[in-house]
Order: C-alpha cells, then structure tokens, then sequence
C-alpha cells in the first residue's frame, strides 16, 4: 500500500491539468475511520496534503490527541461532525470548516446516524505518512501499544489512549474495540 516519495512528485503546470475525481487516491483504513489521500505533501512542496476521511455513523476517529506543529482543518462534505477542541465541543454541518491548531489537545467524530465525510487538510505537510503506516499495519486496533507510541512519537502526536472510554460513553459512540 505504501508509496514512496520517489513515485510522488511535486505537481506544477509544466504536467498539465490535474484533477483528482472521487474514486482517485489510495484508500486506507484506520480503524475509527478511512482515509483517501488526495494530494501528498510531496504533491503540494510540503506546505498541505490533503485527507478525505469517511467516518461511519457514531464513530470515534481518535483518542484524544494532539500535534506539534501540524493544523488541522475539517471541511465537512456531508453529515455531522462533533469535535472537542481542548474543553469545547462543536459540532459542523455540511460546509463547515473547523479549525484544529497545532499543539490543542483535540479528536473528532461522527456525530450523526448517516455517514459523515471530511476533507482533512494538514498543514504543513508530512503527517499523511502516519495514517499510510497505520493502515499499512493494519489498522489502530491491530497495532500493538508499543509499536503505536513508536509511530506516534515519530510524527509528533502525541495520544491519550485511556480517554476512548469516556468519550465513547459521553457522547454516545463506537470505536475499535469498545462496545458501543
């Protein structure tokens, strides 16, 4: 699944148009949600990539968690999204776009009872590769704990695993592994 900087270039104008049509990009599953990339760092000169993220209905799509050095914005396509951003709670419809900063201990979800569809912008660029790895290994709930700190500290994320419980009860969700 993996694909290597040396297949992904920097797009310019001297390539011709680019478009990325809605079945373009590798597809990879998470756990708590997908992930299509759509445009990689490599793509962009490492200023973005860009991340849709499919979540089913009622799904958690992290613990909480937070990045050092990396926003984050979720412009929601279609559904419900619900994030807590550090102690607040929104919530964002179709057309939204919610801010995720950089160093904000924060995690996202579907909110609603049909599917929700985000596209994940990330800036700068780089932490895309983390949810390549995390799928390429099959998965959050088939990494090991260790092999997951690992990853994380790598990609300057750092989690807190043992929030998954009351989040899932507090807001009325599924994850990998928790009941529901």
């Amino acid at each position: 699944m993996s694909q290597t900087t040396d297949t992904i270039r920097r797009f310019d104008a001297s390539q011709g148009p680019r478009m990325v049509g809605p079945a373009d990009g590798l597809y990879a599953e998470l756990g708590g949600c997908g992930a299509r990339f759509m445009i990689w760092g490599e793509e962009s000169g490492g200023g973005f990539s860009l991340v849709e993220h499919p979540i089913p209905p009622r799904s958690l799509c992290a613990p909480l968690h937070r990045h050092d050095g990396v926003d984050e914005w979720s412009y929601v396509l279609e559904g419900r999204m619900g994030a807590l951003l550090g102690d607040d709670v929104i919530y964002a419809e179709a057309g939204d776009l919610a801010f995720k900063p950089r160093d904000q201990w924060h995690t996202f979800w579907n909110a609603g009872d049909t599917p929700c569809r985000i596209l994940e912008i990330i800036s700068p660029a780089g932490f895309e590769r983390f949810f390549e790895e995390l799928s390429d290994r099959g998965g959050v709930s088939n990494v090991p704990p260790e092999a997951l700190g690992e990853l994380s500290e790598r990609y300057g994320l750092e989690m807190q695993p043992d929030s998954i419980p009351g989040l899932v009860e507090r807001f009325g969700l599924a994850f990998p592994g928790e009941p529901l």
